[in-house]
């Protein structure tokens, strides 16, 4: 079995892999604790990690370590777009680690640490095409501006019986008990408890990852679950959502499992969603939400603007998959507009009750299934814009936010024609990862519609 890591490892963020000292260090460490690899890895276009396995001499020495620009924005199918914004040439960008993301691995069989890569361009710019590069610029234009975002996501997913057959839905797993989970269950502790080796595993594995969980709870579907992250520095916390959900599918296969973050894995059930809690302080540490006497401010209403005005635009960022769009369903808690309200869980903007110092906007529309850093930079770069612009918003909603019209695309190709038509989504996630977002939805979605379902199988088959 995977041996468990600390909670107390070593941070490396202070490490300059430039220095022939820490080099030294570093190098001692791997020796002194048998580790042989480490994996070099960062998040694609899906948030799927993709990266090289690198020799733990060659890593503590800072060996140059390179992959192709293309990487980035592999299509979920495994294909390449051939848009021209792709060059021909196919070049590299260099990956390089942020040594505060060093840590041990927590399912490797064998002692093996890992780490989180940017991917730069070979002039050191930050390859556009990659996740956290646009993230880091939209935090880039906050702190141009002398603030800070802060983001706290509540990320949901299923535990399934392993699948060996696609073309069957997913099954419940047994449970300590003997049998399935049948029912909802919201809130049990006993449900949440029949899966306890795995939960023992994992909560072992985020707290030596330093992932800063909050809540874990049992959701509404079955065997579903939602575990809060704390709140923190934008770049810092996509980091934790991206390692939380590599870290539950590589510890739920070890026993048996399927962490499954789809928007909408099983037909009856709820679908999962990845609720992002946001606000921005200043230099001072001061939430820009709150005027001094308690009340919201000016900068709070733009902001909630900001999102109305420009979140349609982005959807395709917030539900990136044609399984996304499942999840919209009325009554269901999942949002179809984005209106917005106070402690409204029928909106798409819902504005938590808390003290001034802790005022902030929850963003209801993503999906488990969307990229942590993309879905994070669609809805910060839209708050920004909307208290640089001064964008004003509707009237909070006091009712049923069901009751308002529709105003979100309904399926992945509206969705993704609307963006591509946008005079915003460019500026605000800029031109060229836009584009090859563009290209590489397309093509996923023209793969999809060579699929024939089920569906079409049951009811077609035997009447047309």
């Amino acid at each position: 079995m995977p041996s468990t890591p600390s909670s107390s490892a070593p941070s490396w963020a202070h490490l300059n892999l430039a220095s022939d000292a820490d080099r030294a260090t570093l190098a001692a460490h791997f020796r002194d604790t048998g580790v042989r690899d480490v994996e070099c890895l960062f998040a694609d276009v899906t948030g799927y990690p993709r990266g090289k396995l690198m020799p733990a001499a060659s890593f503590a020495g800072g060996t140059e370590l390179r992959i192709c620009q293309a990487i980035p924005m592999q299509c979920v199918t495994g294909e390449y777009s051939y848009d021209p914004v792709f060059p021909d040439s196919d070049p590299d960008v260099r990956l390089v680690p942020d040594l505060a993301t060093l840590k041990r691995s927590p399912w490797a069989s064998v002692p093996r640490y890992l780490a989180i890569h940017d991917c730069l361009e070979l002039d050191g710019s930050l390859c556009e095409f990659a996740p956290r590069s646009v993230l880091k610029n939209v935090v880039a234009r906050y702190a141009a501006r002398g603030l800070t975002p802060v983001v706290a996501p509540e990320i949901e997913f299923y535990l399934t019986a392993a699948m060996t057959d696609p073309a069957q839905p997913l099954a419940s797993p047994t449970g300590k008990g003997g049998r399935p989970e049948v029912g909802q269950s919201a809130f049990s502790l006993n449900a949440l408890n029949e899966l306890a080796p795995f939960w023992d595993a994992f909560h072992a594995a985020i707290d030596g990852l330093g992932i800063r969980a909050d809540t874990w709870l049992h959701e509404v579907g079955e065997n579903q679950y939602e575990i809060n992250l704390l709140h923190g520095d934008p770049v810092e916390v996509a980091d934790q959502a991206f390692l939380f959900k590599t870290a539950a599918r590589e510890i739920a296969l070890q026993h048996g499992l399927n962490a499954v973050f789809m928007a909408k894995p099983v037909a009856d059930q709820a679908g999962s969603s990845m609720h992002m809690h946001q606000s921005v302080v200043d230099a001072q540490g001061r939430n820009v939400f709150s005027a001094a006497d308690g009340s919201a401010t000016e900068a709070f209403a733009h902001y909630i603007g900001g999102l109305q005005a420009y979140t349609p635009d982005l959807m395709l960022i917030y539900a990136p998959t044609v399984n996304s769009y499942r999840r919209y369903v009325a009554g269901s808690q999942a949002p179809t507009n984005v209106q917005w309200g106070h402690d409204n869980r029928t909106t798409g903007l819902r504005i938590p009750v808390s003290g001034p110092a802790a005022r902030r906007v929850e963003n209801r529309l993503a999906g488990a299934d969307a990229n942590p850093y993309l879905a994070m930079a669609a809805t910060l770069a839209a708050g920004l814009a909307g208290m640089e612009e001064r964008l004003a918003p509707a009237e909070p909603v006091t009712g049923n936010g069901y009751d308002q019209a529709r105003s979100l695309p309904r399926t992945f190709d509206t969705a993704l024609d609307q963006m591509a038509h946008s005079g915003h989504a460019s500026r605000l996630l800029g031109e060229r990862f836009v584009r090859g977002y563009l290209a590489v939805k397309a093509l996923e979605h023209d793969h999809f519609l060579r699929e024939v379902t089920a569906w079409e199988r049951r009811f077609l088959l035997p009447q047309v």
